[in-house]
C-alpha cells in the first residue's frame, strides 16, 4: 500500500492527545522494510519525501509525524531552489563543518522533529559553541552508514539523543536498540504513564530543561 499518514505529533503544551501520535508504537511495528517512518523538519525535504513516495517502483506505507507548530514556525522555511533543483529526500541532515571546526565539536546532539528548532534557537541566543546537531528525518529504515560517517568526522565527541517525549516513549528505546554501539546518552522527559502533561507551565519548564541540558557542556 502507498498509504501516507500525516499524524499530529509535537510537544506544544496542549495536553496528551495533542502531543503524541504514539511514534514508539509505529517504530515497534517496523521490520523487514514494511513501512517508512519520518519526522521531517523542512518544507523542501517534505516535498521530496512525498515525491519519492510516488516515484518508487514499489509501494510501502509512509508514516509522517507532523508537528502543528511547524506550519507557522518562522524558521521552518525552504528556498524555492531546494524544490526546483530535484534534490533527493535527505534521511539524515547534519551541519557542515570544516576540518578545523569539527575538531572543536565536543558534543553531537541527535534529534528528530520540531525540538531541533528549540535547540538551534537556544544555541544561538546563548552563543553556545562546541555542539553540532544532527537531524534524523527518517527513523525507519535507519541510514546507518551515513550516521557512521558523521560520527567518524567528530572523534572524541560525546553523543546524546535528545527528544521531547518521556524516556519510555518517542524514538529513544528504538534508537538505543538499533544503535547500541553508539553509546548514546539520553535527554528526555522523565518516564511517564501519560504522553504529556496538561499543564502549560510544567510543559514549558520541562521543555526548557531538555534544551538547556542538551546545550550545556560538562
Amino acid at each position: 500500500s502507498g498509504l501516507v499518514m500525516l499524524l499530529p505529533h509535537g510537544y506544544e503544551g496542549q495536553g496528551p492527545e495533542h502531543s503524541s501520535a504514539r511514534l514508539e508504537r509505529f517504530l515497534q511495528a517496523c521490520g523487514d522494510g514494511n513501512m517508512v517512518v519520518c519526522n521531517v523538519t523542512s518544507p523542501s525535504n517534505f516535498f521530496h519525501l512525498l515525491r519519492r513516495q510516488m516515484a518508487w517502483n514499489f509501494r510501502k506505507p509512509l508514516i509522517v509525524m507532523s508537528p502543528k507548530s511547524l506550519l507557522r514556525h518562522p524558521a521552518c522555511i525552504s528556498p524555492l531552489t531546494e524544490l526546483e533543483t530535484g534534490t533527493q529526500f535527505k534521511p539524515v541532515i547534519s551541519e557542515e563543518h570544516t576540518t578545523a571546526q569539527a575538531k572543536k565539536i565536543k558534543r553531537l546532539v541527535f534529534c528528530s522533529g520540531k525540538i531541533y528548532f528549540d535547540l538551534v534557537e537556544y544555541r544561538s541566543k546563548n552563543k553556545v559553541e562546541g555542539v553540532s546537531i544532527i537531524r534524523l528525518e527518517q527513523l525507519y529504515p535507519l541510514h546507518k552508514p551515513q550516521l557512521d560517517e558523521i560520527i567518524a568526522s567528530y572523534p572524541g565527541a560525546e553523543k546524546y539523543w535528545v527528544q521531547e517525549e518521556p524516556g519510555n516513549m518517542g524514538a529513544w528505546v528504538y534508537i538505543n536498540t538499533k544503535l547500541p554501539d553508539y553509546g548514546f546518552k539520553v535527554i528526555a522527559r522523565r518516564i511517564s504513564a501519560s504522553p504529556a502533561t496538561g499543564f502549560k507551565k510544567l510543559h514549558d519548564e520541562n521543555q526548557e530543561r531538555i534544551v538547556r541540558e542538551a546545550m550545556t557542556l560538562a
